[in-house]
């Protein structure tokens, strides 16, 4: 069945119609950035209407002036793509949770609509590398074209675009608990970051460009090296001008970007242990107590006593025969392997008929027995507690998705991480278990898990569960334990992440709290692909966002024949960097969609601190700090008059 509402009339224009098809947060926040950017009615799909964000979404219909519909379906298939307008739809996201559904969804929308845009979320990278080979083959076959096509050949409006919105987030995760800062950028082998500088401070040398100034007295203070992220309450204003920039009677606070020489993830030492001491260490940690259980002493127990009361009988009664062999006896007659006793004295064959019905009795309880304690052992044996001398390290709770991803990263940049799960199916549990982590199998909410994972010696906690509500119980836990521990969670909703935020830093001003929603995070750089570009990189300042992007000038009027100076366009976007544009298509993406570290493959010999006056030529391609309107006025073409610095 499905359902739809509307706030426009049937038959309303759709002549750049987005489409939204998921099932979970980053569905919610794709409608809101669009409905905020293209002016253009966007259609969401999604399987209820009261879970997942349904509400959210439903109560947005009612807003004044907005261009949000939606339709409710239980899953994407060809009736319910047609419903939404795919058929005449610029470009359609799907943002399931499931690779599958977004991978047949996609093909569905390739056959019904060939023009259309696809931005898909996959989180297996190489399958999306496949799908977007094959997707964008089929359009060139249908224009006659039947060769494998390079990503330059496909025209924008036709382009594939698959993203993970856990690549997209992890850099900042990542970068939160270990640099205590994130926001950053990796751009053409150079890494960049956000940081606020207090009014009144003369710039730095690193420093490259203003990206905010916070106007407000501020609840926090900028000189704590704070991410973008602080408050500088009313009139914070991204890409200012220069006067608004060092006006220090209105400015609180500046939000700089800063060149960062190396890759400052990389600092915290490496765990340098060698392969036997990490596998004595391994050993030493197995749960061996499991098999000296109350359960496996009663039954042993009473199986040696039975074995001693026949071995003395039978050393009694039957003459001649060694004491081994008066044990030795009953232990085959009892697991049925002796020979029958049909030659021997009546003693051994009554004894033997009885420790015959007493193996029938007890071996049952024996395998019992074992079989649990196997099984112990083996769930057990998949916690591998950390080290007892273990110090500055990350604790990692979740192992969903995304904590898998972070995982991964940390240990790639060699930071030491113990990692804690309560589900032993979790995505990253195998992922732990191979790169010999140290994991904890115990909800983090319960009284042991963070101190098995010793918080009070940490560094850093990243709370990366689902759950909002479970995130925070577990921050709060661990300031219990370590009031100084640098505590980064993943929080959905703002107004719950700005309050968390703002107690947290008010109960422990000397500590450092980051709140980071993975699809705010990503919700941009799908937003962008959508309207035809490609995003570098992703920097929540306040409630708004700056978004990175590679431009080539030709063609925009707003760039070509201008100087650097003249191309400030203020609060929409600013030019960083100056380069020449490879071969391709204008506007193709620069980036490995899929990838971690971002890079411009087809640009060459970045200048990142270009000259007011040089002039942008039809050759160059720039790297563009932007906001939301200043990314949709590029890629509409059409803006307001440029501002000034």
């Amino acid at each position: 069945m499905i359902t739809t509402s509307s706030t426009d009339p049937p038959g309303s224009p759709r002549s750049q119609h987005m489409v939204v098809c998921g099932d979970d947060g980053l569905a919610r926040r794709l409608a809101v950035e669009l409905d905020a950017v293209c002016g253009e009615t966007v259609t969401v799909v999604l399987p209820s209407r009261h879970h997942e964000h349904g509400g959210e979404i439903d109560a947005l219909l009612h807003a004044p002036s907005s261009g949000i519909e939606l339709l409710v379906a239980a899953r994407p298939d060809e009736q319910v793509l047609r419903a939404a307008g795919v058929d005449r739809a610029a470009a359609l996201a799907l943002a399931y949770s499931d690779d599958r559904t977004n991978m047949m969804a996609a093909l569905l929308a390739r056959s019904i609509n060939p023009s259309v845009r696809l931005v898909i979320r996959m989180y297996h990278r190489e399958r999306g590398r496949h799908l977007e080979q094959l997707l964008d083959r089929a359009v060139l076959a249908r224009r006659g074209r039947p060769n494998a096509p390079s990503r330059a050949d496909v025209p924008i409006d036709t382009s594939t675009t698959v993203l993970s919105d856990s690549d997209t987030a992890v850099p900042e995760l990542v970068a939160a608990a270990a640099l205590g800062q994130g926001h950053t950028l990796q751009v053409a082998g150079k890494v960049f970051r956000g940081v606020v500088r207090p009014a009144g401070t003369p710039p730095h040398t690193a420093d490259l460009a203003t990206l905010a100034v916070f106007s407000g007295t501020g609840r926090h203070d900028p000189r704590s090296e704070d991410s973008a992220e602080t408050p500088g309450e009313e009139g914070t204003q991204l890409l200012p001008d220069t006067v608004t920039s060092y006006n220090s009677q209105f400015t609180h606070g500046r939000l700089m970007l800063e060149e960062i020489t190396g890759d400052r993830t990389l600092e915290t030492p490496s765990d340098s242990r060698p392969v036997g001491g990490w596998l004595r260490e391994r050993l030493a940690h197995l749960p061996w107590k499991v098999f000296v259980s109350r359960e496996m002493t009663s039954v042993f127990g009473v199986l040696a006593a039975v074995v001693a009361l026949l071995s003395i009988a039978t050393y009694a009664t039957v003459g001649g025969i060694p004491p081994w062999k008066a044990v030795y006896l009953p232990l085959l007659d009892i697991f049925t392997m002796g020979d029958p006793a049909t030659a021997e004295p009546r003693a051994r064959k009554f004894l033997q008929l009885i420790a015959g019905f007493t193996g029938i009795a007890i071996l049952p309880l024996v395998v019992a027995a074992t079989i649990n304690a196997t099984g112990a052992f083996r769930a057990a044996s998949i916690s591998h507690p950390p080290a007892d001398d273990l110090s500055d390290h990350i604790v990692l709770v979740g192992l969903g998705k995304v904590g898998a991803r972070v995982l991964v990263r940390l240990r790639s940049a060699h930071h030491r991480v113990v990692a804690v799960e309560r589900d032993p199916q979790a995505w990253g549990v195998a992922v732990a278990r191979e790169l010999g982590v140290p994991l904890i199998l115990e909800d983090a909410t319960g009284p042991r898990a963070l101190d098995l994972a010793r918080i009070g010696q940490s560094a850093s906690l990243l709370a990366l569960t689902s759950d909002d509500s479970t995130n925070l119980d577990i921050v709060m836990a661990a300031r219990e334990a370590n009031p100084d521990v640098r505590a980064v969670m993943r929080l959905y909703d703002d107004d719950f992440a700005a309050t968390v935020s703002l107690t947290l830093r008010a109960s422990y001003p000397e500590a450092l709290t980051r709140s980071r929603s993975v699809s705010a995070l990503a919700s941009p750089a799908f937003a962008a692909a959508m309207m035809g570009r490609h995003v570098l990189g992703v920097m929540p300042v306040e409630r708004g966002v700056l978004l990175f992007t590679a431009v080539d000038v030709a063609g925009h009027p707003a760039l070509e024949g201008r100087s650097v100076h003249q191309a400030f366009a203020r609060n929409e976007w600013r030019v960083l960097a100056v380069g020449s544009a490879g071969p391709g298509a204008p506007d193709r993406s620069p980036t490995d969609t899929l990838g971690g570290g971002l890079t411009l493959a087809d640009a060459t010999g970045f200048d990142w601190r270009p000259a007011h006056g040089r002039v942008l030529g039809a050759g160059d391609r720039v790297v563009l700090a932007t906001t939301r309107r200043g990314l949709d006025v590029l890629t509409r073409g059409s803006r307001t008059a440029p501002g000034t610095t």
